[in-house]
């Protein structure tokens, strides 16, 4: 509680001018932590939007996302009616092509959309959730230690300044102490 005391009086007074304040941060560093909460927006919209993009479910099973593609199910609507028709038919022939091209776009597809979740949406993910709010977090943690480190000095200064200014009170003080 002392502690927690201390530590407003001093933010009071490096507010009010008359505690001085330790800058931690250069001036770059400074600019990059006003950008942090702008990088993080953007990474979280992207993340967004192109998670809606992907035409499969995110974080499901290859099978699975391969049957629930609108190409795949196309593709099998097409192989089928193939089937029906038979191979002797012109329509059925064109239907089995057509069937088997649109299966192989399909894992293209898939491919691709597992590509690009790993490369792109995981890393944005992670750079929105987890790496600038660990960013944030250790820098009021650092704000919270300069300020008990100020708070500190403050006091250090002020005990060898009474030290200075009346030194046989304070030297009374420590051999009572005793």
């Amino acid at each position: 509680m002392k502690k927690q005391f201390n530590r407003m009086r001093q933010l009071a007074n490096q507010t009010v001018g008359r505690a001085e304040k330790t800058e931690v941060l250069s001036d770059d560093l400074l600019q990059v932590e006003k950008r942090l909460e702008l990088v993080k927006q953007v990474s979280h919209s992207t993340h967004k939007k192109l998670t809606a993009c992907l035409q499969g479910q995110q974080g499901v099973d290859v099978d699975k996302k391969s049957k629930k593609l609108p190409l795949t199910t196309l593709a099998q609507c097409m192989v089928e009616g193939a089937a029906v028709l038979g191979d002797e038919s012109l329509l059925g022939k064109m239907l089995k092509l057509c069937g088997e091209t649109q299966d192989k776009l399909a894992h293209e597809l898939l491919l691709f959309e597992l590509t690009i979740e790993g490369d792109v949406v995981e890393p944005l993910y992670d750079l929105a959730e987890v790496e600038i709010p660990n960013i944030q977090k250790q820098r009021k943690h650092l704000a919270k230690l300069v300020l008990d480190m100020d708070s500190a000095r403050t006091r250090i200064s002020y005990q060898q300044t009474c030290t200075v200014l009346w030194p046989k009170k304070s030297t009374m003080q420590a051999t009572s102490r005793r």
